[in-house]
């Protein structure tokens, strides 16, 4: 049977978990590492061993199936083929492989989902039926936007719940947020353009301008959110987190929103909205999306699954507005479609059908509870070393340290001892403009919360 071994699971990786293994699988069949008739482990066993779910071993055993690696057989499970030619002689030895090394987030780690969560009788079952009822859609009829009947859900989604009105056509999926931000870039800026990012802000955003060669304008927060830029310095696009905003949490006024319009519209300039996790607000009423106020048509959204949904599947998706399609396109078309076929026709099914709902429902629950509880456990247990702001949303908190206490140590010697929590002063090129602590609200359950808490407690004291 196969041990899991032979790749090491890269999970910063934009090639999604399932084309790993069967990346992994594939090589050792076609190095005579698994001969003909050889039974592959259970699906909830390797997914057991690797830390996955366990459709993303069903999808990747079919998509084997699909390729002629592997035979499903009722009762007996998957095994391997016969390749015929292609089956390397029983006295050649196979190359060594690497054991396989999978290493989760740590405790408080900023941003992460827990995958615990994640409905996996549901999505088996919708990945299996789709599977013997539409084996084709795991494979073709995506083309180089996206599934349609995925981009039909993905606009019906934000329609509903961010209150922008959006037709699929305007929907592109893509293999994630980062490759979102990329094809925006490489869209909308100019080569001699200048790019406004926040800051403190998201580091890839930063990261993709410098990378494509465009100047860099920090717009600094204050209380009603990133400053706007001058009509006429030479700032082509803005790249803004207004329902929530990163690292910091908050919201941005709607005054400052109805200015930052302002500006694209009088400057010929573009918005690219990153809304990265503003399902999860657990208190009042959802903030609109500053692309559904946008009366222009000048802003473009960006939405990821990999926060409300899975961390694995590496699907994105942007929605442009109307004089932005084509241009969009276009830019697809010369760089290439990165989004993985393999899961979404079973995510289009899986929205269209209700269940992703009932899931989000169900995490949008668990993480107010989770987030409520650090913040209560913070006020109380770090008062003396910091305090919090409450912003009633999303998948981080920051613990504002007082002087005299350094972040970067912090944080540092945190990881060290399993929490993963960031520097504040990380997120920006403003030198001792901030000092604080990103942590996490959403990954542990309150028992785990809680042990974290104690380890950080005690490397704060230690650096003091």
């Amino acid at each position: 049977m196969l041990a899991p071994a032979g790749v090491l699971l890269d999970r910063n990786s934009e090639l999604p978990i399932f084309e790993q293994i069967c990346a992994a699988i594939r090589s050792r069949i076609r190095s005579g590492g698994l001969g003909s008739g050889a039974r592959l482990p259970a699906t909830r066993a390797l997914a057991a061993d690797l830390g996955v779910a366990r459709a993303t071993v069903v999808t990747a055993y079919e998509q084997l199936v699909a390729e002629g690696y592997l035979a499903a057989r009722r009762g007996s499970g998957y095994r391997v083929c016969a390749m015929g030619e292609v089956e390397l002689p029983p006295d050649v030895r196979p190359p060594p492989v690497q054991e396989l090394t999978v290493q989760g987030p740590l405790l408080l780690e900023a941003g992460e989902p827990d995958m615990r969560l994640f409905p996996h009788g549901a999505w088996a079952k919708c990945v299996s039926r789709l599977c013997r009822t539409r084996p084709t859609d795991l494979l073709t009829g995506c083309g180089p936007f996206g599934h349609p009947q995925l981009r039909q859900a993905i606009a019906a989604h934000v329609r509903d719940w961010r209150g922008i009105a959006a037709r699929p056509e305007q929907v592109f999926v893509t293999s994630g947020a980062t490759e979102a931000l990329d094809l925006c870039l490489s869209a909308l800026a100019s080569g001699s353009g200048t790019i406004g990012v926040e800051d403190p802000g998201f580091p890839p955003i930063r990261q993709f301008a410098e990378a494509q060669g465009h100047l860099i304008r920090d717009l600094c927060l204050d209380d009603q959110g990133a400053e706007v830029p001058t009509v006429g310095d030479g700032t082509d696009v803005v790249a803004l987190t207004p329902s929530h905003q990163y690292p910091l949490g908050g919201a941005m006024s709607a005054g400052r929103r109805q200015s930052f319009v302002a500006w694209a519209a009088q400057s010929q300039g573009w918005i690219i909205e990153d809304d990265y996790d503003s399902e999860f607000r657990y208190a009042g009423r959802p903030i609109p999306a500053l692309a559904s106020v946008d009366s222009q048509g000048r802003t473009v959204y960006i939405g990821s699954f990999s926060k409300i949904f899975s961390n694995g599947l590496r699907l994105g998706y942007i929605v442009a507005p109307d004089r932005l399609v084509e241009q969009m396109r276009r830019t697809i078309l010369r760089k290439g479609a990165r989004a993985s076929a393999m899961p979404q026709a079973a995510l289009a099914d899986f929205m269209l059908q209700g269940e992703f709902y009932r899931h989000l429902r169900r995490v949008r629950r668990v993480y107010a509870e989770r987030h409520r509880t650090l913040i209560e456990r913070l006020g109380r247990d770090f008062a003396d070393v910091g305090e919090v702001v409450d912003h009633h949303a999303g998948m981080q908190v920051v613990l504002h340290l007082r002087p005299g206490l350094s972040d970067s140590k912090i944080a540092a010697e945190a990881r060290k001892n399993g929490v993963g929590v960031d520097a504040l002063s990380s997120f920006s090129r403003r030198a001792g403009a901030f000092n604080g602590a990103v942590l996490g609200a959403c990954l542990n359950d309150l028992d785990e919360q809680q042990d974290a808490l104690q380890r950080l407690r005690r490397v704060i004291s230690s650096t003091e």
